[in-house]
């Protein structure tokens, strides 16, 4: 008979063409028969994604319907589709579908059940299948009995490639979120981060439009003890998930979370975690994740032992491996947290080496940090570059942020204000001079930061005004060395640092000037000021 839920989706299933959330060794067993994927020596499912092994931010769609008109940015991260080229693309993912054997999986995004959205993933692929139940918060058997139709469906069609000179789109592949119509639609690329990010992407969406609740893409983790919660904010290359996954504090969650009235919150069920060199004594929570239930993709494995590589990136620098959180043994299994946030972090790793290891932010210039999202690139091998690249992220995740990011901004500086929480800027870059020249700051420094920043030790030091910066730099903090805390001091020549520092505070400058319009001049005037 034919299946009512997916007849109301426009597909046409019957029972014997449909697997609907299966446990993970189903999952698994049908992605070997059907050849998506190999056991890897761990019992990992180990799948290739083909021509895209990472998110492809040049096809990404918001659906330009009138009920999210006048409330998107839109510009190169939301770039408008018209509801003509969806309604032609969905037709052709449900032709698509309707030739193939489907595989249903209903999750929830949102641990804290008052602001949750259920989502229906549907996909050609059982390797996706198990990538959605893993990275989906998986609904008890109450919620599923009562789960009836979901908020958002997602349609995942990879091996479906799209005609930019019919449908309007970049290339073969696209990821287009339409609000009004309540689907995602996934097409053309297997890389499942796409589906992971598309969905974060309609929460951001979502949460502050109707719910008043900040979406963050952060780690978060909370003290055993006294409950108390941190949140770090970081671009790739920062040291978010090393510096919040710590044996004297439980995980809530390494990617997003929402920050409601009184509580923190996991708004998935797992982790996706890059798998690039590590090691069992580098990152032994991963490690130790990659067994039977967990997806690596694009990780090289050895044809006979099947063990992995993770050294090897002919296939990609970007193998990720997708796990429940409960893979964790300290992770908080609920989710969530009964109050809001005491700290938050930013991390910034700062290759021209000349912000300080650790300061404090007052509300505005959170407000700005956040807003502008500062981390930099090493140039590498690049012939003819010398200096390291500046990278500007909003809200330390741009591309999944539909909203402009005042909005966000805002929503961060009244909670820090309602909840007195408290705010700090951690470098983990460079010290000594930039990047081929300094030394980067050590991690045993940098937990020694952290820690005093969470138990709000380092309040208790003294502070001195950085003017160029425009921040509060401590002259102490325990268990770090005082000539660290004040970078030019660690310079060799001071007239360097001057420059080095002068140019990056202009850099800070012009990206808010060019890049964050909307941003108020009392948050702009918290940002660094050129000394000239």
């Amino acid at each position: 008979m034919i299946i009512e839920e997916l007849a109301h989706y426009g597909i046409a299933h019957t029972d014997d063409m449909t697997w609907i959330d299966c446990s993970p060794a189903v999952l698994i067993e049908k992605a070997v028969d059907r050849g998506e994927g190999k056991l890897g020596s761990t019992g990992a499912l180990c799948v290739e994604t083909g021509q895209y092994t990472g998110r492809s931010p040049h096809d990404r769609f918001i659906v330009d319907t009138p009920d999210v008109h006048d409330k998107i940015a839109w510009g190169t991260t939301n770039v408008p589709m018209s509801e003509e080229d969806y309604a032609r693309i969905k037709a052709e993912v449900i032709a698509h579908f309707s030739e193939r054997r489907l595989f249903v999986v209903h999750g929830i995004a949102g641990a804290d059940r008052r602001y949750a959205r259920k989502f229906c993933v549907i996909t050609e692929l059982a390797s996706q299948a198990l990538f959605a139940h893993q990275m989906l918060i998986r609904p008890t058997e109450e919620e599923l009995k009562d789960y009836g139709l979901a908020d958002f469906v997602v349609m995942a069609a990879p091996r479906l490639k799209l005609d930019p000179a019919v449908h309007h789109t970049n290339s073969e592949a696209a990821v287009i979120i339409n609000f009004a119509d309540k689907t995602i639609l996934v097409v053309g690329t297997q890389y499942s981060g796409e589906i992971k990010k598309a969905i974060f992407s309609a929460m951001n969406y979502l949460l502050p439009v109707e719910d008043k609740v900040l979406p963050m893409h952060c780690s978060c983790n909370m003290n055993p003890v006294s409950h108390g919660t941190c949140v770090f904010f970081g671009l790739s290359g920062t040291g978010k998930t090393t510096l919040s996954a710590t044996e004297n504090r439980k995980l809530i969650g390494d990617d997003e979370h929402g920050w409601a009235e009184d509580s923190v919150f996991n708004m998935e069920g797992g982790c996706y975690a890059k798998t690039i060199n590590i090691t069992e004594e580098t990152e032994p929570q991963i490690w130790h994740a990659i067994k039977f239930g967990s997806i690596c993709e694009n990780v090289v494995i050895d044809k006979w032992s099947r063990k992995a590589d993770y050294f090897d990136t002919s296939l990609t620098e970007n193998g990720r491996v997708a796990y429940p959180v409960e893979f964790i043994d300290n992770a908080v299994l609920k989710g969530k947290a009964k109050r809001t946030p005491d700290v938050v972090i930013f991390l910034t790793a700062d290759a021209f080496g000349v912000l300080p290891p650790i300061s404090k932010l007052d509300k505005n210039a959170a407000m700005y940090h956040f807003m502008t999202g500062f981390t930099s690139k090493v140039a590498g091998t690049e012939r003819g570059v010398k200096e390291p690249q500046p990278t500007f992220s909003s809200l330390f995740g741009e591309p999944f942020m539909p909203l402009d990011p005042m909005v966000y901004g805002q929503m961060l500086g009244e909670k820090i204000e309602h909840g007195g929480t408290r705010v700090y800027l951690i470098n983990t870059g460079w010290t000594g001079g930039s990047y081929g020249t300094g030394s980067r700051i050590k991690l045993k420094y940098t937990r020694k930061m952290v820690e005093a920043a969470q138990s709000g030790v380092i309040d208790d030091c003294e502070f001195v005004h950085d003017e160029r910066f425009n921040l509060q730099v401590p002259t102490s903090c325990p268990g770090v060395p005082d000539e660290l805390l004040d970078p030019k001091k660690t310079w060799a020549s001071p007239e360097a640092y001057a420059a080095t520092a002068e140019n990056l505070a202009c850099m800070f400058v012009e990206n808010a000037e060019k890049r964050l319009q909307s941003m108020s001049d009392e948050v702009r005037a918290a940002g660094p000021h050129p000394l000239g």
